[in-house]
């Protein structure tokens, strides 16, 4: 018998069950493992993993400090200073958020995720022994936090707020944040903002800007990146948590979060001691993954111009696209035909928790001839059923 943090039911469902009997998928617009999805790595990107330094053990609990110089570096192009004895790493974001469970919550809490997002809170909390409880992402307002009721608020020990959104790609308004923790009312403490920035470096439109939460200090607030994303190499494992809030809350945070990490030690020495080189020698990738994400976009927008009945919501960062369709068939119908008629991969909105059926979601990060043949696909697919 398995604990009760496991799910029940762990059978495939029928998504996945189809993709398994369809084999091989000429266009899968599901695909965010960017090392699959033909971008091309630096000669020698790796090399600073041999570096003999790597064999050396001298853990440090919250890492080794050029690492975290190194991560201070990063928020540095996003004019934000940082301390970095502010910053803790990980072994990836999934990992960020057990640590800050275990320091903010005990078994039974809740936690705040919105909705719609990505469909791993969720489970990252039943892990711990805890439940979540959604607050709505405003459509009518470009996606932005909508406070909960004062009892589903009362009920929280944190709230995460991820900026920019997956899949809807809104960037997370500093009110509306502010807002979501000062849900409980002024005369309490706001709860603490677990801000997941990890496409931070994925702003779809030139023009914008983002600002990091990672100089917020009005209230405890603790930062998500990594590797998986800003730089398109998840296999390194290695992601981090920066402490905002007043020096108070942080010195308690911090000595918290030292404690967790001094019992997993979890992130290898050879890419701490490499990651200032790897991040520098890393930025093609990173570039490359944006200027394909902002091409593949710009070909979504042409596909549906001119298509009234469709609508392509205008993501402002990220590595998605939400497409919006008629109930003419459901989701899952859709998501079913697509892979086994036309052998596309998509996602259905309800994977994310979208509050109403008629959402489909795509990656941007396939080659471009493999988005655009398989998008138009989708488009078709609906078309036919107008």
């Amino acid at each position: 018998m398995t604990s009760r943090r496991i799910p029940a039911d762990l059978a495939p469902n029928a998504l996945a069950r189809a993709r398994k009997n369809r084999g091989e998928i000429p266009f899968d617009l599901t695909a965010t493992n960017p090392t699959r999805c033909g971008f091309r790595y630096p000669d020698g990107l790796l090399d600073p993993l041999r570096d003999p330094s790597g064999l050396v053990y001298r853990p440090d609990p919250k890492g080794l400090r050029s690492a975290r110089e190194a991560v201070a570096g990063e928020y540095a192009r996003h004019g934000v200073s940082l301390d970095p004895e502010r910053i803790v790493l990980a072994a990836s974001s999934s990992e960020a958020y057990g640590f800050l469970f275990k320091i903010l919550c005990d078994p039974g809490d809740a936690v705040l995720v919105p909705a719609p997002s990505y469909p791993l809170f969720e489970h990252l909390a039943a892990l711990e022994g805890l439940r979540t409880v959604p607050y709505a992402l405003d459509p009518a307002h470009g996606w932005q936090p909508r406070p909960p009721s004062l009892r589903d608020a009362d009920a929280a020990r944190a709230a995460i707020v991820v900026h920019p959104n997956n899949p809807t790609g809104s960037w997370v308004e500093w009110p509306a944040a502010e807002r979501l923790a000062r849900s409980r009312g002024v005369e309490v403490p706001p709860l603490p903002l677990i801000v997941d920035e990890v496409f931070l470096d994925f702003p779809l439109d030139p023009a914008d800007h983002p600002a990091s939460f990672a100089s917020r200090r009005s209230g405890p607030t603790f930062t998500l990146g990594g590797l998986s994303k800003s730089r398109g190499l998840p296999q390194l494992k290695l992601s981090w948590i920066v402490v905002g809030g007043s020096d108070d809350e942080a010195a308690r945070d911090l000595d918290a979060l030292e404690f967790v990490a001094d019992n997993y030690l979890s992130v290898g020495t050879p890419i701490q001691e490499a990651l200032p080189e790897i991040l520098r020698r890393a930025e093609p990738v990173r570039d490359a993954i944006l200027s394909r994400c902002r091409e593949n976009l710009a070909a979504a927008r042409a596909i549906v111009r001119g298509l009234p009945a469709l609508e392509l919501l205008p993501p402002g960062g990220g590595w998605s696209v939400v497409l919006r369709f008629p109930r003419v068939m459901t989701e899952e119908a859709l998501a079913l035909e697509l892979l086994e008629r036309r052998g596309v991969a998509i996602h259905p909105g309800y994977f994310f928790d979208f509050a109403a059926e008629g959402y489909v979601v795509a990656s941007l990060l396939p080659p471009a001839d493999v988005f655009t043949r398989g998008f138009r696909l989708v488009v078709d697919t609906i078309g036919e059923r107008l």
